[in-house]
């Protein structure tokens, strides 16, 4: 399998054609570049120049704003002209979706117009229709007609434009051809792109969000690939997961979306979709990018080049691993709390990590989200530990230990080879592997000891590797395992030297995720550097969330929830929180909470329910893609979503 971007094993920044929006610059080597969208009414001229003034003070270097209709799309005159007076010149960006004419009207006024190739021409049915190819061909005509006007305005007035494809609104024709898939995805985008290259018009940006970072990242990779085998160059990527939803599963998703494609140079501007205010995107997507800052002029890793993958960066498959307890194989990957330096424990430290203890009837009360393991360094805890809690301490301790059978005993490579020989390793066994540097002949005598016959499978491997370039170093030892066919577990070892909790989120869900996305890892092990037991509970939730995110490991319910704007039909931060405070339970149900008709039935392809403004103060709930109720009141709506819920077998009751 080809590479989808210029190097595996070392940060090289996608070259692509440079866009111009305004006088900001992206692409082309140009800095990453951060933006947001209002969530006001843009018929309310003084309450969208406010939130974009905010948004642009938070950082924003492009504010987008929906345009609905002609009469919005008019009103970004009246807008622009205010920011211009007070003084700011950042670029903005029109978001047009089913209107054509409103988009024609913008791009003579913003600096970007944003088109969603699934509805700027096509009307949505949930139609499977079998075209002839003379029949498809037809539909791109179609097309053709309805979007050259827009790309010849773009071009005379000097306008960009960001063709946005969305994984929930595609068009019934790519839906009917391609499914709903990453390449349905692409091919979306490019029947847009034929046309303005045709029309020799490249002031372009394209995107390939979706709520799901697994989908998104495919189809990021596959656009890469085939703007370069049909066009020979490849745009600027705007980067986002769309519908995160909001505080901390919110940045989680979108960290790990957003930042495995970067990490691998693709990307040019961010946006993180947060069902916040839009200026608390800003710092998150200024944490995201600065990781990114100088990082060409950093060490690569030290590691043979990689020019071929021995798996597909494309579709998911898990990497195929020994079965060892309860690790590896088909088994979801575990959790490793790390609780070093914690001693003497206490049976009320372990909270934090998802298990109580009731001394009242001597038992514990364990959580969905409960570490597997725990790392404990030099000791061991004085009391009952429950049953599916296990401990791991450093392996010099273990050898001296008078009790082996409570314990797993952890190696580095060195005298984890030199114990091997002499037979004094454990039952299992957990042996620390530095990536950074996997040319060595320490590293050669460990692919040789699991790639004898004789080896018992025994062992689980735990992978890190310091400074900036942690992923794609761990991501080297995965090939290296796959390309000599050894199928032992390995465990994601993810350190985090930042100095707030914030970029520890960053850095853990953008490292671990990235590999998870690619099926490797069957577990985390989260660490950071000052290893504040303040921070233990955190750092759980934080790696369950990265679990969830990826789709490896669900624990909790999933929250597919759009960011406000313009079209937004009732208060959906308030709205969110009302649904989760009465969901929360329910573990693995998906539920879709959409301001407006736009993001409903689209975005929420992924989720088993939707909760969807309709009109204001009316709401339509679907199953799936089905209409179930619609037009309630938006008073009894959340009340009616949990009978449909119930209604489908869905429901439990909290305990």
């Amino acid at each position: 399998m080809q590479l989808y971007c210029n190097s595996i094993t070392e940060y090289k920044r996608l070259a692509t054609l440079e866009v111009k929006a305004g006088d900001l610059l992206l692409g082309n080597f140009n800095p990453i570049r951060i933006q947001t969208m209002t969530t006001t009414d843009t018929m309310d001229t003084a309450g969208t120049v406010a939130q974009t003034i905010r948004c642009i003070e938070a950082g924003a270097e492009l504010v987008r704003i929906t345009a609905p209709s002609k009469n919005e799309a008019e009103n970004l005159l009246v807008i622009k002209k205010e920011l211009r007076r007070q003084g700011y010149t950042t670029p903005l960006v029109a978001d047009i979706h089913f209107t054509p004419n409103a988009a024609e009207i913008a791009a003579r006024i913003v600096e970007k117009v944003r088109v969603n190739p699934g509805n700027y021409v096509d009307k949505k049915k949930f139609e499977t229709i079998d075209y002839t190819d003379a029949e498809y061909n037809e539909e791109i005509d179609r097309i053709r007609e309805r979007f050259s006007p827009l790309v010849n305005i773009c071009r005379e007035y000097g306008t960009a434009m960001r063709i946005g494809t969305n994984h929930g609104s595609l068009s019934d024709r790519i839906m009917s051809r391609y499914g709903d898939t990453p390449m349905g995805m692409v091919e979306s985008a490019m029947e847009f792109l034929r046309i303005a290259e045709d029309l020799h018009y490249r002031n372009i940006v394209l995107s390939m969000k979706a709520s799901n970072p697994q989908v998104m990242v495919q189809a990021y990779r596959l656009l890469v690939q085939t703007m370069q085998q049909e066009l020979g160059h490849c745009y600027p990527l705007h980067l986002g997961v769309t519908e995160a939803g909001d505080g901390e599963d919110g940045r989680i998703k979108s960290a790990i979306g957003i930042g495995t494609l970067l990490e691998d140079g693709v990307g040019d501007t961010i946006r993180v979709s947060l069902t916040e205010d839009p200026e608390f995107e800003l710092p998150v997507c200024r944490d995201i990018v600065k990781r990114y800052t100088n990082r060409d002029k950093e060490q690569p890793v030290s590691t043979s080049p990689i020019t071929t993958l021995p798996y597909s960066p494309f579709t998911y498959k898990r990497r195929e691993s020994n079965s060892i307890g309860n690790m590896g194989e088909k088994q979801v990957p575990v959790v490793i709390a790390d609780y070093r330096g914690r001693s003497p424990l206490q049976p009320a430290d372990l909270n934090a990590i998802g298990y109580t203890y009731d001394a009242a009837t001597d038992k514990w009360n364990i959580a969905d989200a409960a570490a597997d393991y725990i790392y404990t360094g030099q000791h061991i805890p004085g009391f009952a530990l429950p049953g599916t809690l296990q401990v791991i301490v450093d392996a010099a301790y273990w050898q001296t230990s008078g009790n082996k059978q409570n314990c797993i005993p952890y190696f580095d490579t060195a005298s984890y080879l030199k114990a091997q020989q002499e037979g004094h390793t454990g039952a299992k066994n957990f042996v620390a592997v530095s990536c950074d540097n996997l040319d060595t002949s320490l590293f050669s005598d460990l692919l040789s000891h699991f790639s004898d016959p004789s080896f018992a499978g025994s062992t689980i491997l735990v992978a890190s590797a310091t400074g900036s370039n942690a992923m794609t170093a761990v991501r080297s030892l995965f090939i290296r395992l796959a390309e000599n066919n050894i199928a032992v577990p390995v465990i994601i070892h993810s350190i985090s030297h930042q100095p707030v909790m914030d970029e520890h989120l960053i850095h853990h869900a953008t490292e671990a995720g990235a590999l998870l996305l690619d099926g490797f890892g069957d577990g985390l092990w989260l660490t950071n550097q000052k290893n504040d037991p303040a921070q233990q509970a955190t750092l759980n939730n934080i790696a369950f969330g990265i679990l969830q995110a990826t789709r490896t490991r669900i624990s909790k319910t999933e929250y597919i929830s759009c960011p406000s704007c313009g079209r937004t039909l009732f208060d959906l931060q308030e709205t969110t929180a009302r649904i989760r405070a009465v969901t929360h339970h329910l573990k693995g149900v998906k539920i879709a909470i959409m301001g407006c008709i736009v993001n409903g039935p689209g975005e929420m392809a992924d989720a088993d329910f939707g909760y969807v403004g309709s009109g204001v103060g009316k709401i339509t709930l679907y199953r799936g893609k089905e209409v179930v109720k619609r037009g309630l009141n938006s008073d009894v709506a959340v009340n009616e979503l949990i009978n449909l819920i119930r209604d489908n077998g869905m429901w439990v009751e909290k305990n």
